[in-house]
C-alpha cells in the first residue's frame, strides 16, 4: 500500500511539473511576436528550451509555440536568429511535422541564405513519408531549394536535405528539371572543398537519380558529362604508363601530385554505389570500361585502408571485368531476386566484411 500511495504521488507530482511547464511555455510563446520587445529574450529562452530532449519535446507537443516561433522567424526582427535555431532543434522531432508543415513557405522564403532553415527541411524531410509533402508546401517545383542550391556559397544544412528530398520520385523529378542546372550543379558540388556536408548531399542525391536507369543515359551523356566528375574524387595523383593514362578522361589524366583523394570514406563510398548503379546497364558498363574506370579503381583498391569502400571498390571491378550477363539480365536494376537468394547474398557480404576486417587486424598487429 505505501508503494503505491509513493508512485501515486509521484506521477501526481510529475503530471503538476508538465502543467506548469506547458504554462510557462503558453506565457513564452506570447512574448515571442515580432513586435513585442521581450521577443529577442523569449526566443533565446526558446532556444535554451530546445537543448534538451524533454525541452523539445514539450515545444513539438505545443503547437502554438512552433507557429509563434515560425512567425518569429521569418520576420527581420531582432530574435530571429535565435528563433530559428530553437526551431532547428525543435524539428527533429517527429511530433513537429504536422504544426510546421504550413509554415514551410514561409521558411523556404529565407533560402539561400539561411543555413538554419535549410536545416528545419531537412529535419521535417528525414523520414522518407514526409518527404513528399515537404515538397509540396515547397511549390511547384521545388523552386526555393533549386534556388539555394544555385547559390554562390549553399548553406552545409542544404546537403542533409538534398539526400531526404532525392529519396522519394517527387524529389528526383524536381532535381532532373530539364534545363540540366541542377545536375550540373550537383556535380559540381561532388567536389566541393569547402564543406563535406554538401559533398556528401550531392552524392547522395546523384545516387539516389540514378536507381531510375532510365536517367543514365542522360547523366552520362556529353551534355553533363557525369561520369568523370564522379571518378575524379576517387583517382589519386598516381602515374600510370602513358598507353594507361591516354584511356582516362582529359579531366583525369596527369592530376597534380598535391591531388587528394576524397578524405570522408562515407562519401567514397557513396561515389562507388553510384557508379556500381551507372554500370547495372550494359550502356553504363560499356562506358565505365571504356573511359578508364578500371584504372582508377584499380589504383583506388591499392591505397584503400576502409574495409566498407574496399569492398564496394572490389564488387564494382568484378562487374567491370567480368563477363557480360546473359541477354535477359543485361539490366540489373530490373533483375527480380528471389528473396531466399537476396538473404544468401546479404550472409555473404557479411562474412566477406567479417573477414575484411579480421584481414586488416591482423594486418595491424
Amino acid at each position: 500500500m505505501a508503494a503505491d500511495a509513493k508512485e501515486a504521488a509521484a506521477m501526481e507530482e510529475a503530471d503538476s511539473d508538465d502543467a506548469a511547464a506547458s504554462a510557462a511555455l503558453s506565457e513564452l510563446t506570447a512574448l515571442l511576436s515580432p513586435s513585442s520587445p521581450a521577443a529577442p529574450g523569449a526566443a533565446e529562452a526558446a532556444l535554451a528550451l530546445s537543448g534538451s530532449a524533454s525541452g523539445r519535446a514539450l515545444l513539438a507537443g505545443h503547437p502554438a509555440a512552433l507557429a509563434a516561433l515560425c512567425g518569429l522567424a521569418a520576420s527581420a526582427s531582432r530574435g530571429s536568429q535565435p528563433a530559428l535555431a530553437a526551431l532547428v532543434n525543435a524539428s527533429s522531432e517527429p511530433a513537429a511535422l504536422e504544426p510546421l508543415l504550413p509554415a514551410v513557405p514561409s521558411l523556404a522564403e529565407l533560402l539561400p541564405s539561411s543555413g538554419a532553415a535549410c536545416g528545419v527541411l531537412a529535419n521535417l524531410s528525414r523520414d522518407e513519408a514526409a518527404a513528399p509533402r515537404v515538397l509540396r508546401a515547397l511549390g511547384p517545383g521545388a523552386g526555393p531549394l533549386l534556388r539555394a542550391l544555385s547559390a554562390e556559397r549553399p548553406p552545409e544544412e542544404l546537403g542533409a536535405l538534398l539526400c531526404n528530398i532525392s529519396r522519394v520520385r517527387e524529389g528526383r523529378a524536381a532535381l532532373l528539371e530539364p534545363s540540366g542546372r541542377a545536375l550540373r550543379r550537383l556535380l559540381a558540388l561532388v567536389g566541393s572543398p569547402n564543406s563535406a556536408s554538401l559533398r556528401r548531399g550531392a552524392v547522395g542525391a546523384l545516387r539516389n537519380c540514378c536507381f531510375q536507369h532510365e536517367n543514365h543515359e542522360r547523366l552520362l551523356s556529353p551534355e553533363l558529362d557525369a561520369l568523370p566528375l564522379l571518378l575524379l574524387p576517387l583517382a589519386g595523383p598516381e602515374e600510370l604508363p602513358e598507353e594507361e593514362m591516354e584511356q582516362l578522361p582529359v579531366d583525369l589524366q596527369y592530376l597534380p601530385p598535391e591531388h587528394r583523394r576524397e578524405e570522408e570514406p562515407e562519401i567514397r563510398k557513396m561515389l562507388l554505389e553510384t557508379l556500381m548503379l551507372l554500370a547495372a546497364t550494359k550502356a553504363g558498363r560499356q562506358q565505365l570500361r571504356r573511359r578508364g574506370s578500371y584504372l582508377v579503381l584499380r589504383e583506388l583498391h591499392g591505397w584503400e585502408r576502409h574495409p566498407e569502400v574496399l569492398g564496394a571498390c572490389q564488387k564494382l571491378i568484378q562487374v567491370l571485368i567480368g563477363d557480360e550477363p546473359e541477354a535477359a539480365m543485361q539490366n540489373l536494376l530490373e533483375v527480380t531476386i528471389p528473396p531466399e537468394l537476396q538473404r544468401r547474398l546479404a550472409q555473404m557480404d557479411t562474412e566477406e566484411e567479417e573477414q575484411r576486417r579480421k584481414e586488416q587486424m591482423e594486418t595491424a598487429a
